[in-house]
């Protein structure tokens, strides 16, 4: 059983496609596909099953996937059982919401380099299936979402914290600042939302279809520092996690704006797959934030 076959069963695993997978490695489709036949035949089992152009683990392919992790990250160590030095160098390659790396990340990163000054830190921004599939690509070491609670047999949650998203604005905008607005009202007035595709921009928008309202924004915008600027001038209302006005709202430049819809949370996530080798410097930013999350209790 060689390790670059373990790693390509991961790598379909991860994105249910050999013409991915190939992709990713390097390979031909038809070297990806004689390489998981050959993990099959050793294994006496099969690991996905063929539907059209996608394949899908079986039962026991999953059931497989930690043992292949295990394999994979005991072979990635033994190659560098060497290189765990006192002073961590090289490169930590970390993937973020927007709303994760504008508001939360430079925080961490700023402790990040004074504990590990000779690592250089790669961000990247997407959604959280644009940055799994890097990680699967191993272009990303670690992956921090905002978003619904991801599991898969494949990935490993390091840390998690669970989000409020609420409705905020310029204090003094609206006469039912003090009271609970109408979700009727809500929907009436200037609303400046993040992207379609922020996990809970769709959350607002499935609870409103549900009792038949929609908000037409008068501006979208993915930068939620830029979002934020603009309701201190008063421009409107918008959506935002609790963790991104935390300042503003303390200060009293931003007010949180109370409806009659259901409080929606969302899961901070720390995500790598199993099969990633943990460095040191991964190790260190997982602490990190830990210890930033367990001081910051009042985000709950």
């Amino acid at each position: 059983m060689e390790i670059r076959t373990i790693d390509t069963f991961l790598k379909v695993a991860a994105t249910q496609n050999f013409s991915k997978a190939a992709e990713q490695m390097g390979y031909s489709q038809s070297a990806v596909t004689v390489q998981i036949q050959k993990l099959e035949k050793e294994l006496g089992v099969e690991l996905f099953e063929r539907m059209g152009k996608r394949v899908y683990l079986t039962e026991t392919g999953k059931a497989f996937i930690p043992y292949a992790s295990d394999l994979m990250q005991a072979s990635q160590a033994a190659l560098h059982f060497s290189g765990r030095e006192s002073i961590p160098r090289g490169r930590l390659r970390i993937g973020g919401v927007e709303s994760v790396c504008t508001a939360l990340l430079p925080q961490l990163l700023l402790e990040f380099y004074q504990r590990c000054p000779q690592v250089e830190v790669v961000i990247k921004s997407g959604t959280t299936g644009e940055l799994l599939d890097l990680a699967a690509s191993n272009e990303l070491d670690l992956v921090l979402t905002l978003d619904e609670k991801v599991f898969r047999p494949d990935l490993c949650c390091e840390t998690e914290k669970k989000e409020e998203i609420i409705f905020v604005t310029l204090p003094g905008t609206y006469n039912q600042i003090n009271s609970v607005m109408s979700i009727m009202d809500l929907c009436r007035q200037p609303f400046i939302l993040t992207e379609t595709g922020a996990a809970y921009r769709y959350e607002l928008e499935r609870m409103l279809a549900e009792r038949e309202l929609e908000i037409n924004p008068i501006l979208e915008i993915g930068n939620t520092e830029t979002i934020i600027n603009l309701l201190k001038k008063g421009m409107g209302i918008s959506y935002l996690p609790r963790f991104t006005v935390a300042d503003a709202l303390q200060n009293g430049s931003l007010v949180q704006l109370h409806t009659d819809l259901p409080s929606v949370y969302m899961r901070h996530q720390l995500i790598r797959y199993k099969s990633k080798l943990l460095t040191r410097q991964m190790e260190i930013f997982m602490d990190l934030l830990k210890e930033f999350f367990q001081k910051n209790e009042s985000y709950d």
